[in-house]
């Protein structure tokens, strides 16, 4: 099935992608096959060599994985997708696939925990320096770039204190330095923000959380031209093999055919509790861009559609009374996932941020009373009852 160019965002969703096979199925169907059969020995050779298009290897050409990857490339307005095992794959395989030795990259500091142990752990020992500085600081910013530095790195919104940063302004930065910008979409998915159209290069993916919403599967992508990623992360992900599965790709296409739907309702949802906890006795500060609170209030309005579910806040009384409120609760889930129709809350500090030392969290604004929650789709009056109980 052909898309439409003049097909709308939620059409997108339900239809992009799709080859039925000659079974004419509705679904699309799941191949679970490691292999393919070729019609002829020049065929496999023409097919190896790239001279044609079709089927090779489950590594790296899949048909459920590959209908995954063009749905999404259209929801992002995006060339070309690879999907990847995880989004912390998808991180590597693009780090791998476009830096080399002596290559610089400029990092927001406030990103996943595991991403920061990933730069100076891993890619370290191959002669890639990171430097880290803070999200909405523009001349931080600038004044990192060096004349090596080939990629500037960021989550907006960030985890998990929802900072936002101005992808236009980085972009033309990141321009007017020969640099990449590559942007973390995960907390809005492009149901809420499509940093593309905004000049970014690369956008990272996470397919586990919101593109999924159910908490099913683990997944990841990287989005953008034919060129960056068609070639150089695609090359990467053909030979290390870091590979989304048929499977996990059938569940995250399913996902997408609500994404619009659900982030509406998660946003909605947020905003609320957000208003809620503000309005708290117990709690000093809560951090989400629906709030016109917020530092970046006016950015985020002018770039998303919407705010996301994920909000944090500090709790008076520190780690001990965070704990207290996280341990009180019976409806919400103790577990550092996000994105999940089911409320999530955990203590960064602790746990997606743990493996950071105190001096990284404390520059990253981690404090010992920091709560994140990722709101769900349950009740809102619900919510909010279970975690008055630790509140109060």
């Amino acid at each position: 099935m052909e898309n439409d160019s003049n097909w709308a965002f939620d059409t997108l969703a339900v239809r992009a992608g799709q080859v039925r096979t000659l079974e004419h199925e509705h679904a699309e169907p799941i191949f679970p096959t490691s292999s393919y059969v070729f019609d002829s020995a020049a065929q496999a050779a023409a097919r190896f060599r790239g001279d044609e298009p079709g089927n090779i290897y489950s590594r790296f050409t899949n048909p459920t994985v590959r209908t995954f990857e063009q749905r999404l490339a259209a929801l992002e307005g995006a060339e070309r997708c690879v999907a990847t095992s995880s989004g912390m794959a998808a991180i590597l395989s693009t780090c791998m696939g476009l830096l080399q030795s002596g290559d610089h990259i400029v990092s927001s500091n406030a990103i996943f925990g595991s991403t920061v142990v990933l730069f100076n752990k891993y890619l370290s020992p191959f002669g890639i320096d990171v430097s880290y500085v803070p999200l909405a600081d523009l001349d931080a910013w600038q004044r990192a770039i060096r004349p090596e530095t080939r990629l500037l790195f960021l989550e907006t919104p960030s985890n998990p204190l929802t900072e936002v940063a101005d992808i236009t302004a980085l972009a033309e930065l990141a321009h007017a330095n020969d640099c990449l910008l590559v942007v973390d979409n995960c907390l809005c998915t492009p149901a809420l923000q499509q940093p593309l159209k905004l000049g970014a290069d690369i956008v990272i993916h996470s397919a586990t959380k919101y593109l999924d919403g159910q908490g099913r599967c683990v997944g990841g992508a990287v989005v953008g031209n034919k060129e960056l990623v068609g070639e150089g992360v695609f090359g990467f992900l053909r030979t290390a093999g870091p590979t989304m599965s048929p499977f996990n790709a059938w569940v995250f296409l399913k996902g997408l055919e609500t994404l619009h739907l659900r982030m509406k309702a998660h946003s909605d949802n947020a905003l609320q509790l957000a208003r809620y906890l503000e309005a708290h006795a117990a709690v000093s500060r809560v951090y989400y861009p629906g709030l016109e609170s917020h530092p970046q209030h006016e950015l985020a309005c002018r770039q998303q559609s919407g705010h996301s579910g994920v909000l944090s806040f500090d709790v008076k009384g520190g780690q001990a009374a965070a704990w207290k409120l996280i341990d009180s609760t019976r409806l919400v889930s103790i577990t550092a996932n996000l994105g999940d129709t089911k409320t999530t809350i955990t203590h960064p500090a602790t746990t997606t941020h743990g493996r950071l030392t105190e001096e990284e969290r404390a520059e990253a604004g981690i404090g010992d009373g920091l709560v994140r929650i990722a709101v769900g789709l349950e009740d809102i009056e619900d919510i909010q009852a279970d975690l008055d109980r630790g509140l109060g």
